[in-house]
């Protein structure tokens, strides 16, 4: 008998108001994600995009519903839950006074890995992401992209099963931009579910396999990106963004 594999996200009737306000964030979603995908989530600014992730990733407390990861309730069990996944925000989240391979080891530490393992995964991520010659320089004095990988390598120090992504490459060059993405697909290939936000579409579409659209809170479309490209007669992501979302302008909430 074939056995079934549990999905790395499931959500069912997710519902979320931030406190003091009348207007419903996220209404009754439900979204699964496979193990092993590369999965982008998209929509215009204020659609719910962050807080669905900061509701994933326990940073926010849902009021209705229920989310597993890898079958593990995050309300239940916040503190196993949290080991399962890494986090990279899109604002810079490690302490600049400290090197690269000081914040490593603090993180690593926090995430529980012991010294030989926390020394070990130091080396191999700051050699794969080309941070060894500058492992004791204080992390202030590095350009934006070095900055982002820093802080790329906090969140996997503990080798996650999940790893969620928020604007990964804002504000880096080319080059920078197209390492980080090779390392994200290598991370992937060896089984690190990806969750990837951003405006940066392009880029979006080289990484990732499938995707969900969301607006007002609510996923307008989930599918592969070939087949909704199929299904509204698009030939990018771009085209199918501003199809389904439209052309005006969204960031006029105040």
């Amino acid at each position: 008998m074939a056995v079934m594999s549990i999905a790395a996200v499931n959500i069912e009737n997710l519902g979320f108001t931030y406190p003091g306000q009348t207007n419903i964030c996220l209404a009754n979603l439900n979204l699964q994600i496979e193990a092993g995908e590369r999965f982008g989530i998209f929509g215009p600014n204020g659609a719910g995009k962050t807080t669905l992730m900061n509701c994933m990733t326990g940073l926010l407390s849902f009021q209705q519903g229920k989310l597993t990861l890898f079958g593990n309730d995050i309300a239940a069990h916040k503190k196993s839950t949290n080991k399962l996944f890494g986090f990279v925000p899109q604002d810079f989240s490690f302490y600049q006074e400290l090197s690269p391979a000081q914040n490593l080891e603090f993180f690593g530490a926090w995430s529980g890995l012991d010294r030989s393992t926390i020394k070990k995964r130091t080396t191999e991520l700051l050699e794969v992401l080309g941070l060894s010659d500058v492992s004791n320089k204080q992390v202030h004095k590095f350009s934006g992209g070095m900055k982002r990988r820093v802080n790329l390598a906090i969140g996997v120090i503990h080798d996650p099963r999940i790893l969620f992504l928020d604007e990964p490459t804002v504000g880096v060059d080319i080059q920078t931009r197209h390492a980080i993405i090779n390392y994200l697909k290598e991370l992937n290939n060896n089984g690190t579910t990806l969750i990837y936000t951003s405006h940066q579409l392009s880029e979006a579409e080289e990484l990732c396999n499938k995707i969900a659209l969301i607006e007002s809170g609510e996923i307008i479309a989930h599918n592969t990106l070939d087949n909704l490209l199929a299904e509204h007669k698009e030939d990018g992501l771009e085209g199918l963004y501003l199809n389904l979302t439209g052309k005006t302008y969204k960031d006029n909430n105040v």
